[in-house]
């Protein structure tokens, strides 16, 4: 049987393959509402601003979560520019450090085989690898989360020396102060509780002196605490609103309407786990019988032996039930068990028969025969008869990605029994393929939620000195595209907060526009306007003043000088 992770050139050949197709995908797709948009965009206004501590988005206070992505990405901004892989180049090294942490710490804390087949589960795993490629926080907040969990399997593994614990211990610190920087206090709050949880579950009562508790919290305290202090020194509306609104009002009501039932995330993580749900159960249950290790130099410091795979466990259940009895979810939120996930199923592949890869390829394979009946169904998805040739359009991306990963199956099935890590290797390269095909054959789709085909149209009306209203809707992308904010009116959306600290930043009804529109027209100023189709045919029964420069389901574009010359964008 071939080891192909003994083959240095092997490896290497497979990790500049999937790290040329991993940045190519930064940049081969819109900028996708509402996550993408809305980050790119305080990025883009935190450079064109220069101010680093007060957080906007619009041109408004937006403080709903911490920084640090936004500075990451601004720093991208000044470095590179502003486009599309720029603004997912942070979320993108973040899915890479997850991989690579996953990797490191297969290899110390696990076996050399562990430490390649925990990174090909991580990188296929099709919400981490489709996460990977869109700029959201969550990805930023499982990326330094998954420093915490790493350094902390590296800190406390049996064999750790004393300045290797101490040094790993307080990367977990710093992993954690990230966290928090990322998204506020779930950074440090979770891993705390995985930690008591484990300790009551694995009676390792000693895991308590090999903390390093001053050191870190010292470590700790000196990242997060400037930015809070300064925030709110600048914003004194800050504490009340990010500490209670935004950390216990949000997790204990359904103030910010995104509620789901009790088993929201149990679909998106079997999904979301493909092409491994197959082992996935019992890497789990292989966890909670592993025995206490034979003690080293680490366990005569500390008396106490660690048990990773425990560790692992109650990492991934504790923070899937956290945010399932949550009152705001939102499929990213479960980001973070991913990488524990891919560690416990790597050391479960390694210890397994041929048959556990025979299972979870055949249930690729066999996933993959039933879907390719439904594919031709996929156009009556579409919500109306605009977006049909766009869902149309995606329908050959995903015949493609069905098949790839049914012959991905077919294969590790094949090789399971005399070619283990070929086996893994193919299933990993299908499942990964697949879904980076499933994501590009989205951009039709993406464009249209974005607005972004208007954009030269918009650019052609546009002087540095004319207004752009939103009427009673937001475009998350379109600020970003423009290189400009706009004005809000009657729809304040996530902005509310911030427009009650400068409520001369909108116009809180459509009256108010009303008047601002004839105003500007009689005066001879420009305007443009994007309007919720609703609002606009109660506009067009007002009589305002509009020409049309283009529309579609979701919007519709005017301008405020009906005699000038213009060509519509068609719909």
């Amino acid at each position: 049987m071939r080891e192909l992770h003994k083959s240095k050139a092997f490896l290497w050949t497979l990790l500049i393959l999937f790290l040329l197709v991993w940045f190519y995908m930064l940049g081969a797709r819109t900028l996708v509402p509402t996550d993408e948009g809305r980050y790119a965009e305080m990025a883009r206004e935190m450079v064109a601003t220069q101010d680093w501590i007060t957080t906007r988005l619009n041109g408004i206070k937006y403080f709903e979560k911490p920084p640090l992505q936004t500075w990451m990405n601004a720093i991208t901004f000044e470095l590179f520019g502003l486009g599309e892989w720029q603004a997912r180049l942070w979320t993108g090294l973040c899915g890479l450090l997850g991989i690579g942490l996953v990797a490191y710490a297969g290899r110390r804390v696990f076996n050399e085989r562990t430490a390649y087949y925990a990174p090909l589960v991580l990188a296929s795993s099709f919400f981490w690898a489709g996460m990977g490629h869109i700029n959201t926080l969550d990805m930023g907040l499982a990326g330094m989360m998954t420093i915490s969990l790493c350094g902390l399997l590296l800190a406390q593994r049996n064999d750790a020396s004393r300045s290797e614990q101490r040094n790993w211990m307080l990367a977990c610190w710093a992993g954690m102060a990230l966290a928090v920087l990322s998204k506020g206090l779930i950074g440090i709050v979770l891993p705390g509780a995985v930690l008591v949880l484990y300790t009551l579950l694995s009676r390792d009562w000693a895991i308590w002196k090999r903390l390093h508790l001053v050191k870190g919290l010292i470590l700790f305290f000196a990242i997060t605490t400037p930015w809070f202090v300064l925030v709110s020194l600048k914003n004194p509306e800050f504490p009340q609103f990010f500490f209670i609104h935004e950390h216990f009002q949000r997790f204990t009501s359904k103030i910010h309407s995104r509620s789901g039932p009790w088993y929201y995330f149990i679909p998106i993580l079997l999904l979301g786990i493909l092409p491994w749900l197959g082992v996935m159960f019992q890497s789990l249950l292989q966890s909670l019988r592993e025995p206490g290790r034979s003690a080293g130099s680490f366990a005569s410091l500390s008396e106490g032996k660690f048990q990773p795979g425990k560790m692992l466990m109650v990492w991934s259940v504790f923070i899937f039930f956290f945010f399932s009895i949550s009152g705001s979810k939102l499929p990213s939120y479960i980001l973070p068990i991913f990488p524990a996930l891919a560690l416990l199923i790597g050391s479960y592949l390694d210890r397994a028969s041929y048959k556990a890869i025979v299972l979870s390829a055949s249930l690729v394979a066999l996933s993959c025969a039933v879907g390719m009946a439904f594919i031709p169904h996929v156009p009556s998805l579409a919500r109306d008869a605009y977006s049909l040739p766009l869902v149309t359009a995606h329908v050959p991306w995903i015949y493609a990605a069905t098949i790839i990963a049914f012959i991905g199956g077919v294969l590790a099935i094949r090789f399971a029994r005399t070619q283990k890590d070929l086996a893994v290797t193919l299933l990993a390269i299908a499942g990964f393929v697949a879904g980076q095909l499933l994501m590009l054959g989205h951009e039709p789709q993406g464009r249209y939620s974005a607005g972004i085909d208007y954009v030269p149209a918009l650019q052609a009306e546009l002087t540095p000195a004319t207004p752009i209203y939103l009427v009673g809707r937001y475009e998350q992308a379109l600020p970003f595209y423009l290189r400009r904010t706009m004005i809000l009116v009657q729809h304040a959306d996530e902005m509310e907060f911030g427009l009650k600290q400068e409520p001369q930043l909108w116009l809180p009804t459509i009256d108010a526009f009303v008047a601002q529109w004839i105003a500007d027209h009689d005066a001879g100023k420009k305007d443009i306007a994007i309007i919720d189709p609703s609002i606009y045919v109660t506009l067009q029964q007002r009589g305002l003043p509009m020409r049309l420069i283009g529309e579609d389901p979701r919007r519709v574009i005017v301008a405020n000088n009906p005699g000038a010359d213009s060509k519509k964008v068609a719909p």
